[in-house]
């Protein structure tokens, strides 16, 4: 199966998702968040960096777990930057 490559939007809103995560991380070192999530160190590195912009929704949901973040407030976070992205693309 090959997979169709990302749009820049999708991109741009994953490297948002990546930026949203490190920011409620903190001071939090990235092994203790992904040790309490149950996902490597590497995973959250790369997803933090915007380098997998399309993480699975288990993963997601641990990372948003372990960080005491709503999925709800997640998903509305994301979804912001995506209308502003397509708002600013059509003016």
């Amino acid at each position: 199966m090959v997979r169709v490559p990302l749009t820049p939007e999708e991109r741009q809103r994953g490297e948002h998702f990546g930026a949203l995560l490190r920011q409620a991380r903190g001071e939090r070192s990235m092994v203790e968040v992904a040790a309490a999530a149950g996902v490597s160190a590497e995973t959250l590195r790369k997803i933090e960096t915007g380098r997998a912009p399309t993480p699975a929704f288990f993963t997601v949901a641990a990372l948003a777990w372990a960080l005491g973040l709503s999925l709800d407030d997640l998903a509305a976070a994301c979804a912001e930057d995506t209308d502003s992205a397509g708002q600013a693309m059509s003016a």
